[in-house]
């Protein structure tokens, strides 16, 4: 078993005491490599405008790497998100336009700067996009220079091809080339900025192999690849998925307040592995926090939700969002740092109803949804029930220039007169 004392590098000690590690190619080079900082990197690829609390976990990686004095490199996937990563999907992942990746790498970009600080230093993060190197790619020479050193019997075997073979899942071309791209990445990233280290999710252990593999064979490289766990709730839900789709980073995906919720409402159970993973507290505090029982656990939410909405969004942001949830749920007042939505002054006057101040407020996807909520008591406005599925709002409702729509105890929005 793998634990503090068998390592000397502060940064595996860290990533083992906070819960970030499961596998490493070579774990005593890699703690020699890492006492005089290494440079290690991960891949995210461009699929959405904004990354995902899934993702999170990654992000953390890399300044878990950073802080112990290693050298993060963020690799932008303009060039494999054009192909589509099929690990854990059942079915190929839908082509995106040039722009559309182009587009979405503009927008995530500035997410890694709220985590990593970026520029000339020894130990400061650098962006880089392997469409630098794969858009040049000439096919036939790839295939000699690097095909040749991939194995079709091991490239069969992995995980995200055989379990798609054994269902008699349809695998594209297109998607039996990620892993080769994949490898080729790390090759490049040494030969350019001296990597070496690769780090993942679990599920991406394969993928990483191939690349330390790739890289010996090729140019006897000595790499090394590392995956921590791949994070699941208590109950055994995907980290980052609730009811209401994926929790995005981005604020204007997923607002501070909406996002600071997400943490204080995590199961008790997760509490304690979170705030090791998403804050940067001290292990100490973490214990002490994770030791308290009953209704106390609460607290520890709420520190769990400020710390984590802090390094993504700000403490200002953070503690708006911590002061409105208090005055909400505690006080039963209202908060001007509620997701807020536009409503114009002759939607009120004609009278808007219940279902379409619902939808448009995003705490409903549909008529329908606002009628069964209704039925089981769940909908308010401005904290009083409501109880006929016609009924409407107006301009009577209004509260200082805003009205409060509430689902639950716990979903909470403000309609505002532009």
């Amino acid at each position: 078993m793998t634990t503090e004392a068998t390592v000397r590098s502060q940064f595996l000690r860290d990533a083992i005491a906070r819960g970030q590690f499961h596998q490493c190619t070579d774990l005593e080079g890699l703690d020699k490599a890492a006492l005089g900082g290494v440079t290690g990197y991960i891949g995210f690829d461009m699929t959405a405008p904004s990354l995902h609390v899934g993702n999170l976990t990654q992000i953390m990686y890399l300044r878990r790497l950073q802080q112990a004095g290693g050298k993060p490199i963020v690799l932008l996937g303009g060039g494999t998100t054009r192909v589509g990563d099929p690990s854990g999907k059942e079915e190929m992942r839908q082509l995106l336009s040039e722009e559309q990746i182009v587009k979405n790498t503009n927008s995530i970009r500035g997410t890694f700067e709220k985590f990593l600080k970026f520029g000339d230093g020894p130990s400061d993060a650098i962006l880089v996009d392997n469409s630098e190197w794969l858009l040049k790619l000439n096919y036939l020479d790839f295939l000699r220079t690097v095909g040749r050193h991939m194995s079709v019997n091991r490239m069969l075997s992995m995980d995200s091809v055989k379990l798609r073979l054994e269902r008699e899942q349809p695998m594209s071309f297109i998607e039996f080339n990620y892993m080769i791209l994949q490898a080729y990445d790390f090759v490049e990233l040494k030969k350019r900025y001296n990597c070496d280290l690769q780090m993942g999710g679990s599920d991406q252990w394969g993928n990483i192999v191939n690349g330390v593999e790739l890289g010996r064979r090729m140019e006897q490289f000595e790499l090394f690849g590392l995956t921590q766990p791949l994070i699941t709730t208590a109950s055994g839900a995907k980290m980052g998925k609730t009811a209401d789709g994926a929790v995005w980073l981005n604020a204007d995906m997923k607002s501070p307040y909406e996002y600071w919720q997400y943490w204080r409402n995590s199961e008790d159970a997760d509490v304690g592995r979170f705030l090791k993973i998403f804050t940067d507290l001290p292990l100490a505090e973490i214990a002490r926090l994770e030791a308290l029982q009953g209704a106390e656990i609460n607290d520890a939410k709420k520190v769990l939700a400020t710390e984590a909405t802090a390094l993504l969004h700000g403490r200002g942001e953070a503690l708006k969002a911590e002061e409105a949830a208090r005055a909400t749920f505690e006080q039963g007042a209202r908060s001007d740092n509620l997701p807020t939505f536009p409503v114009t002054n002759d939607e009120l006057s004609a009278g808007m109803r219940i279902g379409a101040a619902f939808q448009r407020a995003e705490l409903v996807a549909s008529n329908g949804e606002a009628k069964r909520h209704i039925a089981a008591g769940a909908l308010r406005v401005n904290d009083i029930a409501v109880t006929d599925e016609g009924a409407t709002i107006g301009a009577a409702d209004l509260v200082d220039g805003a009205i409060k729509l509430s689902l639950g105890k716990k979903k909470h929005a403000l309609l505002r007169v532009d």
